[in-house]
């Protein structure tokens, strides 16, 4: 089958919500469909020894989460679908932001009892920083639940999207009858017990459905969003201007399939890449990709290193030589593997858009570039994100200094922790997006490392990076603490918004540097 055959058929996106707005169960209703586990309902069995199919770590089995961001990859009609699952606990870290940039399209969840929630907002920002596509699945229906005008309002109002409800919910919690789907001009009969029934709209007259109170009152409100709603165009949707809604509720697998195949009709295949040397295309026969994740210890009986690697262009074969365009390095990819959560297998081809894993034995750094062939370029810098949350860290025992080291080394290199050494004394300072990303390092230091460690909490810290290698050292302090991060970058860690503001005011002279706001800054992103 040809390259473009191939590209054709691929759906690459991410599932993003807040805590418990469903986005485990939707996943398992997707692999369902696609025939890749037998039955669903492993997430309400996880007091029974089920576990969900995208949560493989045995934290995350201990504490019913998500924390680590897995890759399914499965056929499901004309399509090859690969989801990134990201972590949905409130405490996630940066690998769930850049996991973000390896995909092409992102679904949202918002619970219809909720509403638009902080976790939402956080990731929904990293999707307009990028321009991904975003299509909302209002999750729940089959609960009481808010008014569905209200709920597109909050969408628009609050994250300031435009959106287009693709179906529109008859009812809801017990008087819930369906969803009338406008895209498809049918009426999806919600029966319970994970049953659906579909009815065209044509065939609606003289039924129970069309006689019933509820479904004249919905009739009004369709009216309503034909002559007030936004218009639905394709081209608005690419551009992650405008989102297609849908409602459902994936416990109960109503609707699902519904959105499901609307939305694999809309969602990008691969997408062109930005590199140092303009867009590489997907159809370029050359191929290329980047390395978005790295995991550790995926394999505790092997304790193996797996590089998450997004393919962008041409074809990959297994066995085939490829440049590492930091180190200009050829290396052969002998061990490649193919995703299923905790399962996988070995790949032999894949194509744009695809997630593989290629064994790490310690050479690669999150944002390589590899390339098949002799040309020469660099992805596009993936953004790093300023932690949140600081902590010092030390090992309880000092015979265990040089294991301590070296699971420091491979954690961080992970990128979901951020390390720093204090100026003043070279104590080592670890940083994180929130507060679990301090527990998972606690526990895998023990379970993989086997040593015991200590904090010593900072507190939430205020990050700034200094622009020029030149300044006196004085000035700094415990409440504007000088550190240096793991690439040698000076940073400043204030203790809060009016030791910043007094900095400003004092130092004029040095000029500080926020991430979040410059994410191109060479010092500090550069992994070079």
């Amino acid at each position: 089958m040809s390259l473009q055959n191939e590209i054709n058929k691929r759906r690459t996106f991410a599932i993003i919500s807040h805590p418990d707005a469903g986005k485990t169960t939707l996943t398992e209703k997707l692999l369902f469909f696609g025939q890749i586990i037998r039955s669903t309902g492993t997430v309400k069995g996880k007091k029974t020894g089920k576990y969900a199919a995208s949560d493989w770590m045995e934290i995350e089995k201990k504490r019913g989460i998500s924390v680590t961001s897995s890759v399914m990859s499965f056929p499901y009609h004309d399509f090859h679908v690969n989801i990134l699952d990201t972590p949905g606990h409130e405490d996630f870290s940066e690998d769930t932001y850049r996991t973000l940039t390896a995909v092409d399209s992102v679904v949202m969840i918002i619970d219809s009892t909720k509403g638009v929630e902080p976790q939402t907002i956080k990731l929904f920002k990293v999707c307009r920083m990028r321009g991904i596509p975003i299509f909302t699945f209002i999750n729940k229906l089959d609960r009481e639940g808010r008014d569905p005008l209200e709920l597109l309002s909050e969408i628009e109002e609050v994250l300031g999207i435009e959106s287009y409800p693709m179906n529109w919910p008859v009812g809801s919690g017990k008087r819930f009858l369906g969803i009338h789907d406008r895209f498809n001009n049918k009426f999806v009969r919600f029966k319970g017990d994970e049953e659906e029934e579909i009815i065209p709209l044509d065939e609606i007259a003289g039924t129970d459905i069309e006689e019933s109170v509820i479904y004249q009152d919905t009739l009004g409100e369709l009216e309503l969003l034909e002559e007030a709603g936004n218009e639905f165009t394709t081209e608005r949707v690419e551009k992650g201007e405008l989102t297609p809604v849908f409602f459902g509720s994936a416990l109960a697998n109503f609707g699902v399939q519904t959105f499901f195949d609307t939305f694999l009709q809309f969602a990008a295949q691969p997408q062109p890449r930005k590199t140092d040397q303009g867009l590489i295309e997907p159809e370029k026969d050359q191929f290329s990709g980047y390395i978005f994740k790295i995991q550790a210890n995926m394999n505790p009986a092997h304790r193996d290193r797996i590089a998450f690697f997004r393919v962008c262009s041409g074809k990959f074969e297994r066995g085939m030589s490829v440049n590492l365009s930091r180190t200009n390095k050829t290396i052969k990819l002998n061990q490649t593997q193919a995703f299923m959560a905790k399962d996988r297998d070995t790949v032999d081809e894949a194509y744009p858009g695809d997630i593989i894993g290629i064994y790490d034995p310690n050479i690669y750094q999150i944002g390589d570039t590899l390339i098949g062939g002799k040309e020469s370029y660099q992805y596009e810098e993936l953004p790093q994100f300023p932690p949140e949350l600081f902590k010092r860290v030390q090992a309880k025992n000092v015979m265990k200094a040089k294991q301590f080291r070296k699971g420091i080394e491979q954690l961080v290199q992970e990128g979901a922790i951020q390390l720093y050494r204090q100026e003043l004394n070279d104590s080592i300072i670890l940083g994180a997006v929130g507060q679990l990303q301090f527990e998972v390092f606690e526990y895998r230091m023990k379970a993989e490392y086997n040593v015991d460690i200590e904090f010593t909490a900072l507190g939430e810290r205020i990050p700034r990076w200094i622009k020029s290698e030149k300044f006196e050292k004085r000035f700094f302090d415990s409440r504007s603490m000088l550190v240096r991060d793991r690439f040698g970058a000076y940073a400043v860690l204030f203790e809060n918004e009016f030791t910043l503001r007094y900095f400003l005011e004092n130092q004029k002279e040095i000029e500080l540097v926020d991430l979040l706001e410059e994410n191109d800054y060479q010092g500090t992103t550069s992994q070079k």
